[in-house]
C-alpha cells in the first residue's frame, strides 16, 4: 500500500510541474511576441518631410507606387525600357516627335487596310477594330485636377511675392536657381529623362536605406534651422536698421 501511495504522488507531482512548466513557456513566448515583435515601421522615429505612414502609403499605395518602387521588376523594368527608348530616339537620333507619330500611324494604317482586303481572298476574318470612346468624367477629372494645382501654383507665386514668408521666398529662390543650373547644362527633354531616372532610383534607394537617411536628414536639418535662425535675425536686424534710418 505504501508504494502504491508513493507512486500515485509521484504522478501528481509530475503533473503538476508540467502543468507549471507549460504556463511558463507560454508566458515567455507571448512576452517575446508582444516585445520581439520587429514594427516595420517606427512612427516616434523622425522620419523625412515629418511623414507619418510608410513610404509606399505616401506613394498612393497604387499602381504608380509599386512601378516606382519596384515591386513588379517586369513592370518598372518595361517602362523604364520605353522611356529610356524614346529618350534615345529623340534626344540621340535627333527623331522629330511629329515625325514619328506619322510613322507608326501610317504603318499601322498600312496593315490594317491590307489585312482587311487580303481577308476576302484568303477566305479569313477582318481584324476586329475596337470603337474608342474617351470618357466626358475622365476629361474633366484631368482639368479639375491641373486647375487644381495651377491654382496652388498661383498662390505659392503670391505668398513669395507679398514678401510675408522668409523661408518660402528663399526656397523658391533656391529651386529656380538650381533649375535654371540644370536648364543650362542639359536640353529638356534630357533634363525630364534625368528626372524620370531620379524618380526611379531615389525612392526605392530610400526605403532601402531609410533609417539611416532619416537619420542623417535629422542632423542636417537642425543644422540648417540653426543657419536660418542665425539669416533671420540678421535680416530683421537690417530691416530695423533702415527704417530707424
Amino acid at each position: 500500500m505504501e508504494e502504491i501511495a508513493d507512486k500515485i504522488s509521484d504522478k501528481i507531482s509530475e503533473t503538476f510541474h508540467r502543468k507549471s512548466s507549460s504556463s511558463s513557456s507560454s508566458d515567455s513566448d507571448d512576452d517575446k511576441r508582444s516585445h520581439g515583435h520587429k514594427v516595420p515601421f517606427k512612427s516616434k522615429v523622425y522620419r523625412l518631410f515629418g511623414r507619418e505612414k510608410p513610404l509606399h502609403q505616401v506613394l498612393g499605395a497604387g499602381k504608380p507606387a509599386d512601378i516606382l518602387l519596384w515591386r513588379n521588376k517586369r513592370v518598372s523594368g518595361g517602362v523604364l525600357g520605353g522611356v529610356t527608348a524614346f529618350w534615345f530616339l529623340f534626344e540621340v537620333l535627333d527623331y522629330h516627335l511629329i515625325t514619328l507619330i506619322c510613322h507608326i500611324l501610317i504603318l499601322s494604317l498600312s496593315v490594317l487596310f491590307l489585312w482587311s482586303n487580303a481577308s476576302n481572298f484568303i477566305n479569313n476574318s477582318p481584324p476586329n477594330i475596337p470603337e474608342v470612346v474617351i470618357p466626358e468624367k475622365c476629361l474633366l477629372k484631368a482639368a479639375s485636377c491641373l486647375t487644381t494645382e495651377i491654382n496652388r501654383a498661383v498662390d505659392v507665386v503670391r505668398t513669395v511675392a507679398t514678401g510675408k514668408d522668409l523661408k518660402t521666398f528663399l526656397g523658391a529662390v533656391a529651386g529656380l536657381w538650381v533649375v535654371s543650373v540644370l536648364g543650362s547644362c542639359f536640353n529638356f527633354l534630357t533634363l525630364v529623362y534625368v528626372v524620370f531616372l531620379l524618380l526611379y532610383t531615389v525612392p526605392v534607394s530610400y526605403e532601402k536605406y531609410e533609417d539611416k537617411v532619416d537619420a542623417y536628414a535629422e542632423k542636417a536639418i537642425i543644422e540648417i534651422k540653426k543657419q536660418y535662425v542665425i539669416l533671420e535675425k540678421k535680416v530683421m536686424a537690417n530691416i530695423n536698421k533702415q527704417k530707424k534710418n
